[in-house]
Order: structure tokens, then C-alpha cells, then sequence
């Protein structure tokens, strides 16, 4: 049985709201730029959600994901109390120790305001060396970048 998430052109993709809080905007009312970055997170939770996990339960197994790169870019800001969709994709299933998620955040215009690609790794909880992607997350992306016939 396949996750809940979007199946299109062999890929995963998972969308999730978030209203800008006034706390997290900056003097011009604008969401502060340090802030996309935990709405990339938002989303990437929730895409590791809807697989069947959580980032507790893949430390439990024994296996942590730290952020390895992140790249950001602003095309139109967004503002206190927008309604901003996020949207996370896997564009690629992972080969190996690495996994890519790419993000866009729209308002509630379907504007772009943003896009960005967070890297993370798979690695061993104990050892801290690469360890590649959880069998059983594989099993539950893979139908999404089967060929469609």
C-alpha cells in the first residue's frame, strides 16, 4: 500500500499550511529571511509524516539526519498573517547517504515567494558515519518514482 502523498511524473510530494506569525516577521512586516528554513523543516516533517515516521522514530532506530546544505531563494516576500503553502517535493529517490528535498512556499495567491533544496544525510546514530536511507522508508517512496505504465 503506497503513503498518502502525490504521485506525479515519478516523484513525492506533500504539501502543508502555515500562517506567518507576527513574532516571526521583521520591522517591514516581512517574514524574517532566517525563518524559511524552519518552514522548509515544517514541511520535510511532514513529508517524513505521511510515509508512516517521525524524526523520533527514525532516532529511536538508531539513525539521524543532520542538514548537510541548504539553499534559499526569495523571489517575493511574505508577510504577517499569509497563509503560506508549503510545498515539499522529492524530486529523485535517494541512492544513497544523501537525500534532497526540495521546497516551495506559496501564498495565497499561488504566488512563488520562495524555493529552496535542504540536504540531509542518513547517519548512524552511535558511530556518526553514513549510513544509507532506512530500508523500510525506501519500500515507501519507491512506488512514487516507479514508471507509470
Amino acid at each position: 500500500m503506497r503513503a498518502p502523498g502525490l504521485k506525479t511524473d515519478n516523484m513525492f510530494t506533500q504539501t502543508t499550511q502555515i500562517r506567518v506569525r507576527y513574532g516571526e516577521t521583521d520591522q517591514m512586516g516581512y517574514l524574517y529571511y532566517g525563518n524559511y528554513a524552519l518552514y522548509y523543516e515544517v514541511g520535510r516533517a511532514e513529508a517524513i509524516r505521511t510515509l508512516g515516521f517521525t524524526y523520533a522514530e527514525l532516532e529511536k532506530q538508531g539513525i539521524i539526519m543532520p542538514v548537510a546544505e541548504l539553499n534559499s531563494k526569495y523571489l517575493r516576500p511574505a508577510y504577517y498573517d499569509d497563509l503560506i503553502t508549503v510545498k515539499t517535493i522529492l524530486k529523485e529517490l535517494p541512492v544513497d547517504h544523501k537525500i534532497r528535498f526540495h521546497t516551495e512556499l506559496y501564498n495565497e495567491k499561488g504566488e512563488l515567494l520562495n524555493v529552496g533544496v535542504t540536504t540531509l544525510v542518513f547517519l548512524h546514530a552511535d558511530t556518526r558515519l553514513r549510513y544509507g536511507m532506512p530500508p523500510v522508508m525506501m519500500e515507501r517512496l519507491a512506488p512514487f518514482f516507479e514508471k507509470s505504465m
